[in-house]
């Protein structure tokens, strides 16, 4: 076999090295290709001698699972129809990126079930399949030009050290592959992440480039509390918030985020870096609060995707919100149950913030009866608890 080997960086247009690789696995051919952790070996999944080639060319058995790499996250719910919250979470918020979540695989309604045989027993020899949506531009163009998934292993001879460059790539495999991708280093220099997802625990299965602390802050559930200028409604409601939570786990305000939970507020008209109001602050000093710290918030898209659930102190901020994120509808709410607005006090007295804060206590404590969000959203999610 005449081994070809293709530098990325140095294409003129790099289109064309995309439909080289695209027509070439199409056709049935294994690629070396370069990712964000280390180079793969690479075939398209729908061609199962293709896939049956890479054991082949690994010396691997089907027992040992190879992974699916697809072009973007939402595609995960193609493959796995009914995700439970955390693994929703890690997907949102992990993904394009070094990780591979491992879900189980058994929903009849799973793309999976129409993959050939062959290869349904290499990517799920045991009821499960790991997934994952690379960070690497030159494969996720190629994954976006494909009617459907790669199957994908890291690009060596079983046993041996998993490849940083293409050149490592070759020293293993030798001339087995006929097209290599070269891209130079791979960013991470080291292998993806790969974790379980059962319920609200993870599983960490390998350690690779995102770390057991990463993946705990990943996994955390966001609750997000959003009015206009957060500076004084939703600062309210975000410590509030906190305090009614603290309560009903029986812990400290300090020990929230070790259960699993972040609450902070945005505003959607905010101007970034303001102190909470004086009022605001004052009137919190009676729930033995402290907002001086605070800095306000603009809403923005990455908050709004790694929100778990979005509590609204208006009609108006629902609506603005769904307005410019209608992809958030089913996580945003209004914070008041029965559909009440808590009006503005800027502007107002002492009195007025106190009236306010009364309100959006009584609101939490009420939803938080309704959602019953501890057992919803908060469960403990990582392998120690």
């Amino acid at each position: 076999m005449d081994q070809k080997v293709i530098g990325v960086h140095q294409a003129v247009d790099r289109r064309d090295l995309v439909h080289q690789a695209v027509q070439a696995l199409i056709e049935g051919e294994v690629l070396v290709l370069p990712t964000e952790t280390v180079y793969g070996l690479a075939a398209f999944a729908l061609c199962e001698k293709a896939v049956d080639q890479i054991l082949k060319i690994k010396g691997r058995k089907k027992n040992h699972p190879m992974a699916l790499a697809l072009c973007d996250q939402n595609s995960l719910h193609d493959y796995i129809p009914e995700m439970p919250p955390l693994a929703e979470r890690l997907v949102n918020r992990a993904l394009p990126g070094p990780l591979t979540v491992v879900l189980d695989d058994r929903h009849t309604d799973s793309l999976l079930q129409q993959l050939p045989t062959g290869v349904q027993e290499v990517v799920s020899p045991q009821k499960t399949v790991g997934i994952r949506v690379p960070d690497h531009s030159f494969l996720l163009e190629i994954l976006r030009l494909l009617p459907g998934p790669l199957v994908l292993t890291s690009a060596n001879l079983s046993g041996d050290k998993a490849p940083t460059t293409a050149q490592e790539a070759i020293e293993s495999l030798g001339e087995r592959v006929r097209l290599v991708f070269d891209d130079g280093p791979t960013p991470f220099s080291g292998p993806s992440t790969v974790i379980k997802i059962e319920g609200q625990r993870f599983e960490l299965l390998r350690e690779g480039v995102v770390t057991k602390a990463a993946l705990k802050n990943l996994a955390t559930c966001q609750i997000l509390l959003v009015c206009t200028g957060n500076t004084c409604r939703s600062p309210m409601a975000e410590l509030l918030f906190r305090k009614r939570l603290a309560e009903r786990f029986g812990c400290s305000d300090e020990e929230l985020k070790e259960r699993g939970v972040v609450v902070h507020s945005a505003g959607i008209a905010a101007f970034p870096g303001c102190n909470a109001s004086n009022e605001a602050v004052r009137t919190l000093v009676d729930y033995d609060l402290d907002l001086t710290e605070h800095q306000s918030q603009l809403l923005n898209d990455k908050m709004v995707r790694q929100a778990d659930l979005i509590l609204t102190m208006t009609n108006a901020h629902y609506s603005a919100i769904l307005a410019h994120w209608p992809q958030a509808s089913m996580k945003t709410q209004l914070l008041a149950p029965n559909g009440e607005d808590v009006p503005d006090p800027i502007g107002g007295d002492t009195i007025l913030y106190q009236e306010c804060a009364k309100q959006i206590d009584r609101l939490i404590i009420k939803r938080l009866e309704e959602l019953e969000i501890e057992k919803d959203l908060l469960q403990t999610n990582d392998e120690d608890k």
